[in-house]
């Protein structure tokens, strides 16, 4: 199989392996950790995590699942979570969601339940993907852009008139206008949405 991995963590090992069962009956990875520090250990390997969503229970041995959550989110782990709990816990599976993790599962729960809300961290974590793939092509297109074409962008993300960003940077309206048609021709776009829509997918702040 190939595709996302789901990191299944929880401290019961015969929930690791029906989870892990479970997961791949329906054609999905899944690799089980015993405990948040096992988990973290794979985290701080020069490799990392492999992309995927991570599985967890929010009540377990050592480190529980919202720490889990507290710390991969400030090494900059952005994986999606799934957090699953217990009836008497949901106030901490609250706090988890308002921590990072993106839904949880109360148990008792379906097999229906648990492949859904995996489901919806694999379709996060693609969006996510597709997004930074966006950004990325979008700073390329920016960076090849003049330092004065740079700024005449930047006041037409912010939505400024022509007349506006020519007074701003000390140069007429016309010239503005040379500026825009070629930085628009660079940027590959017909219209001012589009490149308004390059702009701000590469960064630049309509504040700014």
């Amino acid at each position: 199989m190939s595709g996302p991995l789901v990191h299944v963590v929880d401290d019961d090992e015969a929930v690791r392996r029906s989870l892990a069962m479970l997961l791949e009956s329906m054609s999905l990875r899944a690799t089980t950790y015993p405990s948040a520090e096992a988990l973290l250990a794979v985290a701080a390997a020069p490799e990392g995590l492999e992309p995927g969503c991570i599985l967890l229970d929010v009540r377990m041995e050592g480190m529980d699942g919202l720490s889990l959550i507290e710390v991969l989110r400030r090494q900059g782990v952005s994986l999606p979570v799934v957090v699953v709990t217990g009836h008497a816990d949901v106030p901490l599976a609250v706090r988890a969601m308002r921590a990072g993790a993106l839904d949880f599962v109360e148990k008792p729960y379906s097999e229906e339940r648990i492949l859904e809300a995996v489901g919806g961290a694999l379709t996060a974590l693609r969006t996510a993907d597709q997004r930074r793939a966006l950004e990325i092509q979008a700073e390329a297109q920016v960076a090849a852009l003049s330092p004065r074409e740079s700024e005449v962008l930047a006041g037409l993300v912010a939505g400024k008139p022509n007349k506006v960003i020519g007074y701003e940077l000390g140069i007429s309206p016309r010239t503005v206008e040379v500026h825009r048609a070629n930085l628009m021709e660079k940027l590959g776009v017909r219209s001012l949405p589009e490149a308004v829509r390059i702009g701000l997918a590469a960064g630049i702040s309509p504040e700014r």
